[in-house]
């Protein structure tokens, strides 16, 4: 069935409006067991934006989520898109230090607080003076109702709340090359602009959606990857079916019981899946496409992929700054023999513009290597209250410096050479060196230490340490990775420590990361896996 004829908007609150409307009866969501028509997803965030009014919110408001994958956390997302609120998503991964640090840098008044993390409402209150209501999600406290209680008790009334399209809308930390993650501010615009990329005369079937598709909403809702697809499947009225805590041994099961048509995992959880045994017993003639990013697919992974699966593929590269998705490699370009252009990343998308330049922002010639920037309107309008990072990333034109270096080739195919930044990209999740080595370096017996991605071929690549020990101490891998997990979340540890006499630096005493990757990549075809 194709998608409904002139549903248009322009901020997301009409999400629900509109389909309330036109569907009311077809189901949003669902999770475990429990289905939500767009009639009562309206409903339930008209209530929940007249209590989030009653509790002070207003125009720009950030409300905090520290949560699994739950549907409360789109009616959150929608309910605050009515009022002018912005949602602030965190990932539950981190350490409690890091957690307290984005809550307090976004000036979070509310946090709506999932059950998995309970425990964290007393140490979070005591240590954020500015946080003044603690919501809990899937269970109560003697101090507030829970979730559905609390919501229910207000009025299914649409607030009407008028604000321009420009306004903020989400704000997603991303982690910092200094040792801070930065609050990336999007806004509706932004956001609304992915439905009508979905709808321009030229867009390929696999970026096409209507109301008959069903995604698998499998990665976290922190990340940006997480909230888009679950807006995607909203924007065209479609079923999104929510896994609370991304497991790739109970994606088959999904994807056998809803008959997914539509779903994005990282490579690393395409490997786990198509092992399984039950992978070959699956039926899987509603599976369309299954989206994949953060890293290109191995071609054997892929070649399993396409015999066991037999759905399309596409490769996905973008960045939370980019609200998700540029450059895309479609199906056709999927050969399981391998080809050339599996080793790019893909082309740009209709609305996107893309252009390679050199460090001073002059454009580069075709297949000339130099930093990758992005024009589209789905940038982001820039990193909470960090003007002067701001003006670094986005250009007085609108290019967004990526921090990524490639070239472009003559068909207009992007290829991804190395990183001008040092961020290193395990499974999907982005970790910066700064912040590993910070919480390395104050340890006992480590007198300097650096850190870089090493090649993987699970994870695309994995932290490594190494480390200068101080004269006369003689810690072990074992310690050093212990101690790292003590300070930082456990996915950004080191999985690998090796003791070297000197970290090699240049005159002006940076590090010189390249030359310390250099045996470690000897032999992969580009420098980022």
């Amino acid at each position: 069935m194709p998608a409904i004829d002139a549903i248009t908007f322009n901020k997301l609150g009409d999400v629900p409006r509109l389909y309330a409307e036109k569907i009311p009866n077809r189901i949003a969501l669902t999770f475990e067991g429990r289905d939500i028509t767009y009639a009562e997803l309206n409903a339930n965030t008209n209530r929940l934006a007249q209590g989030l009014i009653s509790y002070g919110v207003t125009l720009g408001s950030r409300v905090g989520y520290l949560g699994k994958n739950r549907p409360e956390y789109w009616e959150i997302l929608l309910s605050l898109a009515k009022i002018g609120g912005v949602i602030t998503p965190v990932n539950w991964r981190l350490a409690v230090p890091e957690i307290t640090y984005i809550l307090e840098n976004a000036e979070v008044e509310i946090l709506f607080l999932g059950k998995d993390f309970a425990d964290l409402a007393e140490p979070l209150s005591q240590a954020i003076p500015g946080l003044k209501f603690i919501i809990p999600v899937e269970y109560a406290t003697e101090h507030h109702a829970s979730y559905e209680d609390w919501r229910d008790s207000f009025e299914d009334i649409d607030p009407q709340v008028e604000f321009p399209p420009s306004h903020d809308m989400a704000q997603l930390y991303t982690s910092g090359t200094t040792g801070h993650p930065k609050g990336v501010v999007l806004s509706h615009t932004a956001l609304v602009e992915l439905k009508r990329r979905s709808e321009l005369p030229d867009t390929p079937e696999w970026n096409t959606w209507t109301y008959d598709d069903v995604s698998l909403v499998a990665m976290p809702c922190f990340h940006v990857g997480g909230t888009v697809w679950g807006l995607n499947g909203l924007y065209s009225g479609a079923r999104g079916v929510i896994m609370r805590d991304f497991d790739p041994f109970e994606v088959l099961n999904f994807i056998d019981q809803f008959k997914i048509s539509k779903l994005f995992l990282v490579p690393a959880a395409m490997q786990i899946v198509v092992n399984q045994p039950k992978a070959r017993e699956v039926d899987f003639s509603q599976l369309k496409y299954m989206l994949y990013g953060a890293s290109p697919i191995p071609v054997d992974l892929l070649r399993k992929c396409m015999d066991v699966f037999g759905c399309g593929f596409v490769q996905m590269y973008g960045m939370t700054e980019t609200a998700g998705t540029v450059v895309a490699l479609p199906p056709d370009d999927h050969d399981p023999n391998g080809n050339e252009r599996m080793r790019s990343a893909g082309k740009a998308l209709s609305d996107v513009q893309i252009r390679i330049q050199d460090e001073t922002g002059a454009p580069l010639p075709v297949n000339a290597v130099g930093e990758i920037a992005i024009k589209s309107h789905c940038n982001m309008t820039g990193y909470w209250k960090q003007s002067e990072a701001t003006a670094e990333t986005i250009g007085p034109e609108g290019w967004l410096r990526t921090g990524d270096a490639g070239y472009l080739d003559e068909d207009g195919y992007l290829f991804i050479h190395d990183r001008v930044k040092d961020m290193i990209i395990s499974g999907g999740e982005n970790i910066y060196p700064a912040e590993v080595e910070n919480a390395i370096f104050g340890m006992p017996g480590i007198a300097d230490v650096a850190v870089i991605g090493v090649p993987d071929q699970k994870w695309g690549e994995t932290v490594k340490a190494l480390v200068v020990k101080s004269e006369g101490s003689s810690p072990s891998p074992e310690d050093v990775i212990e101690w790292a997990k003590s300070k930082i979340a456990g996915y950004k540890c080191p999985k690998s420590v090796d003791f070297i006499e000197a970290l090699p630096r240049n005159a002006s005493g940076k590090i010189l990361r390249k030359d310390l990757r250099e045996p470690y990549w000897e032999g992969q075809t580009r420098q980022v896996s």
